[in-house]
């Protein structure tokens, strides 16, 4: 198959443009800048050089529906609900990065992003793609690709919630991002001067991720009404160090978490669970889809303190999104995805 990429040139769109070139089943058509398409993507990219040619077209949605067999959005919130709408009305296949679609309500889309939310029939038709989570029989031409926080999020206490092994309403959730998830648009808070050597927090109980995270934990506990979640930039390039805690249920040992992890992931080939006595560290998931989840049991307090680490360019964006692609597409699973972290 071929791949259109709308909003390449942001760092989303260039990590996809990476692992399609290296995946088994897929390449890509065309690609797309709604503000940057005046040049090929390697004048602009110079690692590129050598490896592709491509020119950056402006958003087409016929040139993309007669030369793909589906399209990528990589593109900032609000993009995709609206030039996304001819290609959902012609069912040609979207996934979207952004999160145009993963709030089912329009009210808290609006009340959240501060933007006017999709039309309704693009809400109803989108299903959320955590891909660990998704039953095997899912279908549909729109997929709506989970945000970085919150996949990292989901995947480290869902089986808290799901085996019941936690009171829900102790749940604390802690995220620390490196600058690339903030995008490519220069700001005071991604000055070098603001970010190196320093740490900061940031949208507190207000970052957008938070009712996605919520709306899925609901699917699993209907009783869960609110989170505490809080964001914090720290000065990497990439990735994402989520810390949970949680007061468990009586009785509840730390051998019994453990084996709720492996029993919930058994089947999910990206998410690795490490050994008893070990917490992940950052860089090793670096470049990959990998989310690594370590966890361990304060016998005195009861509190079960969880640690799971993405890159958030990978697992929390492109890597989960070609994910989604291969699932959709009834091919392998990791097809494109099985490498190695970069390490140092």
């Amino acid at each position: 198959m071929k791949a259109a990429i709308v909003g390449v040139t942001g760092y989303t769109g260039i990590e996809l443009l990476r692992i399609i070139h290296g995946h088994p089943q897929l390449s890509v058509g065309t690609i797309h800048s709604y503000s940057l398409h005046k040049h090929t993507i390697a004048e602009d990219y110079p690692h590129l050089r050598s490896l592709t040619t491509l020119p950056v077209h402006p958003f087409d949605p016929e040139m993309i529906m007669a030369e793909n067999d589906l399209v990528f959005f990589a593109t900032p919130a609000g993009v995709c609900k609206e030039l996304g709408q001819v290609l959902v009305a012609a069912d040609f296949p979207v996934i979207d990065l952004s999160g145009d679609l993963r709030l089912k309500e329009a009210a808290v889309y609006e009340a959240w992003y501060q933007k006017e939310a999709a039309p309704e029939e693009m809400l109803a038709k989108a299903y959320y793609g955590l891909p660990e989570f998704l039953p095997a029989d899912t279908k549909g031409n729109l997929i709506s690709n989970p945000g970085c926080y919150a996949t990292a999020a989901l995947l480290a206490i869902a089986p808290l919630v799901k085996e019941n092994l936690v009171d829900p309403t102790s749940l604390i959730l802690d995220g620390k991002s490196g600058l690339s998830g903030a995008g490519k648009t220069l700001g005071e808070s991604s000055h070098y001067v603001n970010v190196t050597e320093n740490m900061s927090m940031y949208k507190l109980n207000q970052h957008q991720h938070i009712p996605e995270i919520l709306q899925q934990l609901q699917v699993w506990n209907p009783e869960m009404t609110a989170i505490q979640f809080t964001t914090s930039l720290i000065p990497v390039k990439r990735g994402i160090f989520l810390t949970a805690y949680g007061k468990v249920l009586p009785q509840v040992t730390q051998e019994q978490l453990l084996a709720a992890y492996h029993k919930v992931y058994a089947q999910a080939p990206f998410v690795r669970i490490q050994p008893a006595g070990t917490l992940p560290q950052l860089r090793q998931v670096t470049g990959t889809n990998f989310c690594d989840i370590g966890l361990g049991l304060n016998e005195k307090t009861g509190i079960v303190t969880v640690v799971g680490v993405i890159d958030n360019l990978m697992k929390g964006a492109s890597g989960q999104a070609i994910q989604n692609y291969n699932r959709w597409a009834g091919i392998d699973e990791t097809a494109g995805l099985w490498t190695m972290p970069i390490y140092p």
